[in-house]
């Protein structure tokens, strides 16, 4: 790994082309559209008040229905900017709130999606990825691709959790 001051230059220089600043910027734009289609459209559903940007590496969001915020778990759609994957994620308000849920998952052999290996050191229990490869020529076809995909994570998940409460 090359020296902090070296990176900072090559940073500084990659600013200077103008196009990380606007592709992060039509990301964060999309991401925020992407939010706000679901708030409307989904109006029963929880969302966080806001978009979380982590530092240039993800950026996430909460949505997840009434029935997962009783259980004290919820959905997050997240996008990895470092593979430019999207995924959607069963997570719970705590650790060990995960930990007593990746436990049900586990001993009742869930397979839909893959479980975390330790929930207690993870930030989900469940993880799926929406979309590897996101066609961005088509935000409209991309959303309904993303809505599609965590919806049905959102019911396989109550499905399971309705047929195995704890």
């Amino acid at each position: 790994m090359q020296p902090f001051h070296l990176n900072i230059d090559e940073y500084r220089k990659q600013l200077e082309k103008g196009t990380i600043k606007t592709v992060y910027k039509g990301l964060m734009d999309y991401f925020t559209q992407l939010r706000l289609y679901l708030k409307n459209k989904y109006p029963d559903y929880f969302l966080s008040s806001s978009i979380h940007y982590g530092p240039m590496d993800y950026t996430y969001f909460y949505f997840f229905p009434k029935t997962l915020k009783r259980q004290k778990l919820k959905i997050v759609i997240l996008f990895i900017h470092e593979t430019f994957t999207f995924k959607v994620l069963l997570a719970g308000y705590n650790r060990d709130v995960q930990a007593k849920y990746w436990k049900l998952f586990n001993e009742n052999n869930w397979n839909k999606y893959p479980l975390v290996s330790d929930p207690k050191a993870s930030d989900s229990i469940i993880e799926f990825t929406l979309n590897g490869t996101p066609d961005f020529r088509d935000l409209d076809a991309l959303t309904n691709q993303i809505e599609k995909g965590t919806l049905a994570f959102i019911k396989d998940v109550d499905t399971f959790l309705s047929k195995h409460k704890k």
